[in-house]
């Protein structure tokens, strides 16, 4: 199976991962991690979070669960919404990355690159314009004034 990398497009089987002190944090972070993913046509095969962020990464039960998984072979990466999930700074980041990169896997930031959500307005406006860039030109009056 290749190891498609974390900016790479393709049904890859990941997990999302948080770690925060309260539920809101948490429900937040896996919506925002599985956002990331469906952008990026990757299969969320489970979410896996822990309420400690004081414990070791390594005994964190969430963590465990979501090695397991890449053991196993039913994930190909992590996905967290932000480093500090499953790190105290960048150098353990990337020295975590080299870890899961080891073992067959990758780790993704979904704090940067995650595009923005746009209203209904917005998605036609730019639907029109691609439309106008092809060459298409259905009907013209579909653009309301006020709605970009």
């Amino acid at each position: 199976m290749p190891n498609n990398p974390p900016g790479g497009l393709g049904h890859v089987p990941v997990a999302v991962y948080s770690c925060a002190t309260t539920s809101t944090a948490l429900g937040e972070s896996e919506e925002h991690g599985r956002y990331y993913a469906d952008a990026r046509h990757w299969h969320v095969a489970g979410a896996w979070s822990d309420a400690d962020p004081a414990l070791p990464l390594a005994e964190r039960p969430g963590w465990q669960a979501v090695t397991a998984a890449l053991s196993a072979g039913m994930i190909r990466g992590v996905v967290v919404s932000g480093p500090a999930h499953v790190a105290s700074d960048a150098a353990q980041f990337a020295a975590l990355g080299v870890l899961l990169r080891d073992r067959g896997g990758f780790v993704a930031d979904a704090s940067n690159g995650t595009p923005g959500r746009r209203t209904p307005g917005q998605a036609r406006r730019r639907r029109d314009l691609a439309d106008a860039a092809s060459g298409w030109f259905g009907q013209t009056d579909t653009h309301d004034e006020g709605t970009s």
